[in-house]
């Protein structure tokens, strides 16, 4: 009969133990999937903005001379990503895929312009960048119009500036959670043994010394809870690494490092204060007050 017992006792244990695991990696792993989030969000941002496109238009009357020369001076430019020359050949033909259809065949000519598409570099994509690089330009005699979507590019930099702040709000709210989450699962693993604890504190035992099992096992388990969040957020990583390649996610290994670091050091210390301040308070009731 206390064979069967203590086999219940063991599993009730265990399974105490399991969903501590459980709640810890859980949190852990969400709050580091943000992290994720905020770390790249500026990468995620740079890649958008850098998708405007800035096209100069040249005028028939343009030299090759004059055409080679602004190509290598954009090339060279602090704001080009890169730049892509368009023939007005190459433009029909883009056209024709595009519709279906031979617009020459109604119009009898080619009304389109030799151009070059410049994608910007990310920190230049802005209303006072992008007039200063069109005022610029425009000096140029054989440059006939400079397009771009400015409304796009106001839009998005709106966008990003909300979002951004939106991400570090959450980030520190879900912080906030994570740390009342843990706290709430390591008390209940503690109030299990309260009567242990007081037990231990009868005949004797100083806090430290009644304190340090359960802090030791708290540990533990926020060890193991935190490794099972960073393999779940390595998934994560890998899986957005090999769908969006474009965003080379895994090329801040120093800030990814020190983010898996951090959700590690931050399950340890979480687990260890909380069964802290969890073990005080147990020890500082009264006899009678364990039963409430």
């Amino acid at each position: 009969m206390a064979s069967s017992f203590d086999k219940y006792q063991k599993r009730k244990l265990i399974s105490s133990y399991i969903s501590v695991v459980i709640s810890i990696a859980l949190v852990l792993f969400l709050l580091g999937c943000l992290g994720l989030l905020v770390i790249n969000s500026k990468k995620v941002a740079d890649h958008f903005k850098e998708q405007v496109v800035m096209t100069i238009y040249l005028n028939d009357t343009a030299k090759e001379v004059e055409v080679n020369q602004l190509k290598k001076s954009l090339a060279m430019a602090d704001y080009t990503k890169d730049a892509l020359y368009v023939s007005k050949e190459e433009a029909a033909e883009f056209m024709k895929a595009e519709t279906g259809e031979d617009f020459m065949d109604f119009v009898g000519y080619n009304p389109l312009k030799n151009s070059i598409d410049v994608h910007l570099k990310a920190d230049f994509v802005t209303t006072e960048q992008l007039t200063e690089i069109t005022e610029d330009l425009s000096n140029k005699a054989f440059i006939e119009e400079i397009r771009y979507d400015n409304d796009l590019v106001e839009l998005m930099n709106d966008n990003v500036k909300k979002i951004t702040f939106w991400v570090l709000i959450i980030s520190g709210l879900f912080t906030l959670i994570a740390v009342l989450l843990i706290n709430s699962s390591i008390r209940l693993a503690v109030y299990s043994k309260r009567f242990i604890i007081k037990t231990m504190q009868m005949v004797g035992a100083t806090k430290s010394f009644i304190r340090r099992p359960f802090i030791w096992k708290s540990v533990q388990l926020g060890i193991i809870g935190a490794l099972v969040a960073l393999a779940g957020m390595a998934v994560v990583l890998y899986y957005l690494d090999i769908t969006f390649p474009e965003l080379e996610l895994l090329k801040n290994t120093v800030l990814i490092a020190g983010l898996f670091v951090g959700i590690f050091v931050l399950g340890i210390l979480i687990t260890w204060i909380s069964t802290f301040i969890a073990t005080q308070r147990f020890l500082n009731l009264k006899t009678d007050h364990l039963y409430y």
